[in-house]
């Protein structure tokens, strides 16, 4: 499960061979989420307030990026 981007408090991964939506999975010390690249959307999980304006903000303005990450991880 390679590190997307790592904001100390919590890191952004993605998994070979994920299942589909194209998502990312957000990674903290006491919570775990999943938001799907497409819409900034959690779908699975919570994240606390400030972590998850956070995390959906990166996803809408990295969205090209991570979905051609996503293609090279899951093709």
């Amino acid at each position: 499960m390679p590190t997307i981007e790592d904001f100390g408090s919590f890191k952004i991964y993605m998994y070979f061979g994920d299942h589909n939506p194209p998502h990312i999975h957000v990674i903290g010390a006491d919570f775990a989420a999943k938001i799907r690249i497409l819409d900034a959307e959690v779908f699975a999980g919570k994240l606390p307030g400030k972590i998850g304006k956070q995390a959906c903000a990166y996803v809408i303005t990295h969205k090209d990026r991570l979905m051609a990450i996503w293609q090279d991880y899951n093709g």
